[in-house]
């Protein structure tokens, strides 16, 4: 009885947040440990489509980078790193989008249709609503470093995606974007995201990842903090507190809050139902990161 009384209870909570949420945009990055795990993948993916259920209108940007770096090991490349990011040749583009097309986003669509919600991938190979331009990165002697086919996003077609939310499609979104001359290049998943919330106004952008948003003290998992605003962030990057693994996340994050995003949220995948934890409880479960 108590069980059911507590169930009762999160649902009641639950109504409020649904009420509000209705009819708006939420765009979820899919990352980690959630790509790897068949069991965590199929968890976070029938919470979207909950979402999708009761009115709300999920868009999902996932990333790959295991993924790419399987492929690469089993075709005898070696991955090469350059300030953290993966430089990227002709042949290295092609297992990318390869990988992030067939092995990510054609399956997480093949689940969300099997859980009763229509999805259609957006990526390179069919649709694509991302264009970018060559990204260069300054090194400490002030020279531009070059990363090869890698890009930053510059424009997002928000009119297709506005309309596919309206219309009960989930849009699922693999980071390789077309440049101007129709070439292709890789983009990262947390900077597409950051873009898609800003373009589309989102109410609500949700990195999930492997870790239990952000923490004061990264080995410490009971250090984290519930909500922080942008002049907070600013402080912890200057501070070290924020390091470079945690920068792009915080990076799309700020970029959809001074775009209009009310809110924009960091969570762990690999707590069960993080994502609806988040959004439809009082507390949450992650980092809520709030416009100043």
């Amino acid at each position: 009885m108590e069980q059911a009384i507590a169930k009762a209870a999160g649902l009641i909570e639950a109504m409020e947040y649904i009420r509000r949420f209705k009819g708006k945009i939420v765009v979820v990055k899919l990352g980690g440990s959630v790509l790897d795990n068949v069991d965590l993948q199929k968890k976070m993916l029938t919470d979207i489509a909950f979402m999708s259920t009761v009115g709300i209108l999920p868009i999902v940007v996932h990333g790959g980078g295991k993924a790419i770096t399987k492929a690469m090991d089993e075709a005898g490349i070696e991955v090469e790193w350059v300030q953290g990011r993966r430089y990227t040749d002709q042949r290295t583009l092609n297992i990318a989008e390869h990988s992030l097309v067939h092995k990510v986003n054609t399956p997480i669509c093949q689940t969300l249709g099997g859980l009763g919600c229509v999805a259609m991938g957006l990526h390179s190979l069919s649709s694509c609503v991302l264009t970018a331009e060559i990204l260069r990165l300054e090194g400490e002697d002030g020279r531009k470093i070059n990363l090869g086919l890698v890009g930053k996003v510059s424009s997002v077609n928000g009119e297709l995606l506005d309309k596919l939310c309206r219309a009960g499609t989930i849009a699922v979104i693999a980071p390789v974007a077309l440049d101007k001359s129709g070439g292709k290049l890789n983009v990262n998943a947390d900077s597409v995201a950051g873009m898609v919330a800003a373009i589309v106004k989102a109410e609500k952008l949700v990195i999930v990842s492997d870790t239990h948003g952000i923490r004061k003290d990264i080995n410490d998992p009971d250090s984290w903090f519930s909500s922080l605003d942008e002049k907070q962030i600013d402080e912890m990057i200057d501070e070290g507190i924020i390091g470079s693994a945690m920068l792009p996340k915080v990076d799309a994050c700020i970029t959809a809050l001074k775009a209009g995003v009310k809110k924009a949220h960091i969570i762990d995948g690999r707590i069960p139902h993080s994502l609806l934890l988040e959004i439809y409880t009082d507390k949450g479960i992650g980092t809520e990161i709030l416009k100043n």
